[in-house]
């Protein structure tokens, strides 16, 4: 029913990013999924954006042999060097035309069909964010993470929640909507750069009164994460830390 209310109404304008490192073999198959799915025609005007964090492969080569060839809609932005998934996402809702923005990891673990889901829940819940969730409802996850990832994604969000006072079951998952004024507010005061910038963007919306809708999603996990269990886990508890002392500092405001 929510979708048929989306789909119904008029065609909103759509943006999405997908930050990329070292991604020149799976990029072809996610270029072609989401062009395909944009294409079809569920959208007003649509961009894609790819933002390069310093790529040391093809990644970048590959995009704008992509744009030459004819695609007017598809749009390369280049970090100065390797600075991280956070600025990547930042870097791209920032530079967002349109009146929506997605974010979405560039492995698609998260099937970009599932965006429906996400306009679904905003228009249900007249939320100005929508996020999508594996642990609202686990049965939709195909491919699992190892048990020892999964023990540590539960252990993180429940600190999340402790620690930050959002309660949200899944703050991690690569697939987040944004109405493009609430991501102007939003990444502009964003000063993660590595993989805890997710907590801490959904911290500045809730902060700022913004509604924000968790949402089920399809997800499988997908080899080849740049996630490293020994540093980038510890800095993401750190990152709990430092989104509360940057809020005590006015930094979100």
């Amino acid at each position: 029913m929510g979708e048929i209310s989306y789909y119904s109404c008029r065609l909103r304008s759509l943006s999405v990013v997908i930050p990329a490192y070292n991604e020149e073999q799976r990029l072809p198959s996610t270029l072609d999924a989401v062009l395909a799915y944009l294409r079809a025609g569920k959208y007003g005007p649509w961009e894609l954006i790819m933002v390069n964090d310093g790529s040391k492969d093809g990644t970048a080569d590959l995009v704008k042999r992509r744009i030459a060839a004819g695609e007017p809609n598809l749009r390369l932005l280049e970090n100065p060097g390797n600075r991280g998934k956070g600025y990547s996402v930042k870097h791209g809702m920032l530079e967002a035309r349109h009146e929506w923005a997605l974010f979405s990891d560039a492995d698609l673990s998260a099937p970009i069909e599932e965006l429906g889901k996400l306009f679904a829940a905003v228009d249900r819940t007249q939320a100005a964010v929508a996020i999508g969730s594996r642990a609202l409802d686990r049965s939709l996850i195909g491919t699992h993470q190892s048990a020892f990832r999964e023990l540590g994604g539960r252990s993180f969000n429940l600190l999340v929640q402790l620690g930050t006072g959002l309660r949200f079951w899944d703050t991690q998952c690569g697939f987040k909507l944004f109405r493009r004024d609430v991501a102007q507010v939003v990444f502009k005061r964003q000063q993660l750069e590595r993989f805890g910038f997710d907590v801490e963007a959904l911290f500045i919306a809730q902060k700022h009164g913004f509604k924000i809708a968790e949402v089920a999603v399809r997800w499988n996990h997908v080899d080849g994460t740049k996630v490293s269990l020994a540093t980038d886990s510890v800095d993401m508890f750190g990152d709990i830390a430092r989104v509360r002392w940057k809020d005590i500092k006015g930094l979100y405001r």
